[in-house]
């Protein structure tokens, strides 16, 4: 059965090679490069998850067509370059997801999900193991989010026993932190806060909460997202209530505009 127009993926591979056409192409698309290019995979990346998070399939097809365009690009990119092209992409990970689940191409058995993680990452501690000798900690990518890369990072260490045994670790790291943020707040000596030190102890504040989030099994990224939706759906409906009653929020009393946020959260807690 053949494949209807628009639908084969080697039509949107010369859509790519058009627009990179020397000649006639896209002036836009003739200058990108690897590099210029990565924020936009970024920001599509993003609006997957995002459409994900709203549950709108419609806008999820259309924004994984905007991400598989981005693999489109590198992939043109690399061609041209001659270092590898579409089809040696897909290769590659067809030939890495067969040899990461030899339970499914091969004759190997696991019992469930949780086992198939631990032979997952045994699997792919083997494929590190076998290129040149690598740091615990190679491999996590400097572009990652923070949040995502210090969860990576942490989630390394621990491979080698370098990890809390229980939450209760975690928790009173966390509040460590905190006191020696508030510490350098308020230096003894009566001195102004250090900048640079202030900055660095807010870091190590994230990235203890970033560890306790995976000690909770909850993922840091999607938390924070799910907090900023929180955070502006409430303040929208304060700003809503507040023109409602004719209070101008641009020029109200911290504790009116206090009195607006709590109403606000129990409004949406109604649903």
């Amino acid at each position: 059965m053949s494949t209807p127009a628009g639908r084969d993926i080697g039509q949107l591979l010369e859509v790519m090679r058009r627009l990179r056409d020397p000649l006639g192409g896209c002036p836009w698309d003739r200058e990108q490069s690897y590099a210029s290019i990565v924020p936009h995979t970024l920001e599509e990346a993003y609006e997957v998850a995002d459409a994900i998070a709203r549950g709108d399939m419609p806008e999820l097809r259309d924004e994984l067509g905007d991400l598989l365009f981005q693999v489109v690009f590198y992939a043109r990119l690399g061609e041209e370059d001659g270092h590898f092209d579409f089809g040696d992409v897909v290769e590659a990970v067809v030939d890495k997801l067969v040899r990461r689940h030899p339970h499914v191409f091969g004759e190997e058995q696991v019992a469930d999900a949780a086992a198939q993680t631990v032979a997952w990452e045994a699997l792919k501690a083997e494929e590190r193991a076998s290129k040149a000798a690598q740091g615990v900690l190679d491999g996590v990518s400097l572009a990652l989010p923070a949040l995502t890369r210090a969860n990576k990072l942490q989630k390394r260490a621990a491979r080698v026993g370098f990890d809390w045994p229980e939450i209760g670790g975690v928790r009173a790291k966390l509040d460590e932190e905190l006191a020696e943020l508030d510490a350098e707040r308020a230096p003894q000596s009566g001195a102004a806060p250090d900048a640079q030190r202030l900055h660095e102890e807010l870091g190590d504040v994230l990235f203890s909460a970033v560890n306790l989030a995976r000690h909770l099994r909850i993922d840091p990224e999607a938390a924070l997202r799910d907090a900023n939706d929180r955070f502006e759906s409430r303040f929208r409906h304060m700003e809503a209530v507040a023109a409602k009653q004719g209070i101008d929020i641009h020029d109200s009393a911290l504790d009116t505009l206090d009195g607006l946020w709590a109403q606000a959260k129990r409004d949406l807690a109604r649903g």
